[in-house]
């Protein structure tokens, strides 16, 4: 274990998604082919909102941004996966763990807060439609992302800064193929209750704030399109919330069985193959959702 004249500890190794020897080769080529079309879908996505003018509207400018963030996401976690399939240590420095930590707490929060404004975007857009355009105007529209990254940054440098004042000293195997809070928790030999108290309080604001405001614009959207025409209501609100529905699910879904830790011995091994789900498949999911279900991105692409 490398370590200073202290004995803290200057890096870490990561025990990667398996020990299996077996598994390591096909779980490799399978990762690196989700990599490599996660990273095209996305930059499609994000030439195809940049490029045509007709995409140039305030649903399409949050979905750019979150395919920024998705690309982003792979960027910083995927290649230091694939690397514990083909290499016998797997070792990233304290600086380095950090700052994976830093920018999964950033993106993870980030989309949350997109997902968020793409709800309240789909309410002003079915709901008040007149006043659309003016609510949903792009200095509004990057006023409150500006805003969502500004605050986005602060949290995750209060977690990480939560995290460096811990005292690693004894073993420095993370049981994961990433960096992050619980395993690096797990290892600390001082106290994390601080730690712990910033996460819950952190977590619960997020997940709380953003899944009520998403299920609050579609109920408001729900109770709109009801005195319609069952056909045309549903048709409408389907048609133009479907996609951001199914994406929501995903994300949240997954997120919770990652995080949420059943009270059994395989728990850790659970966390981490439903992790691989939310760093891996939501990213690649999100633009073939969006591609497939929405004309105005599938005539873009023609």
């Amino acid at each position: 274990m490398a370590m200073k004249n202290d004995c803290s500890v200057i890096e870490f190794i990561l025990m990667g998604l398996t020990e299996q020897t077996e598994l390591q080769l096909p779980l490799f080529f399978l990762l690196l082919v989700n990599y490599v079309v996660t990273v095209m879908g996305n930059l499609i996505s994000i030439s195809l909102i940049c490029l045509n003018s007709h995409l140039h509207t305030p649903m399409y400018f949050f979905l750019f941004n979150m395919s920024f963030i998705d690309l982003c996401y792979s960027l910083v976690f995927t290649p230091k996966m694939l690397m514990s399939f083909i290499s016998e240590r797997n070792i990233i420095s304290f600086a380095g763990c950090m700052t994976q930590l830093f920018f999964f707490c950033f993106f993870v929060n980030s989309e949350c807060y997109v997902l968020t404004a793409m709800a309240y975007d789909r309410y002003q857009a079915i709901c008040k439609p007149l006043m659309y355009m003016v609510t949903m105007s792009p200095k509004v529209c990057s006023l409150l992302m500006c805003d969502s990254y500004t605050v986005r940054f602060a949290c995750a440098m209060v977690c990480v800064g939560c995290m460096i004042r811990l005292i690693f000293c004894d073993s420095n195997i993370i049981n994961h193929y990433i960096c992050d809070i619980f395993p690096l928790l797990q290892l600390s030999c001082s106290s994390t209750y601080v730690n712990q108290l910033v996460v819950s309080i952190g977590v619960s604001t997020v997940v709380i704030t953003s899944s009520l405001s998403i299920f609050l614009s579609y109920a408001l959207i729900l109770f709109n399109v009801l005195p319609m025409s069952v056909s045309k209501g549903w048709s409408k609100a389907f048609s133009t919330c479907g996609s951001h529905i199914i994406t929501v699910d995903l994300f949240y879904g997954f997120g919770m069985l990652t995080h949420v830790k059943p009270s059994s011995s395989g728990s850790v091994e659970q966390g981490k193959f439903f992790s691989v789900f939310y760093t891996n498949v939501v990213p690649i999911l999100n633009p073939l959702i969006y591609s497939l279900r929405n004309k105005d991105v599938k005539l873009a692409l023609k």
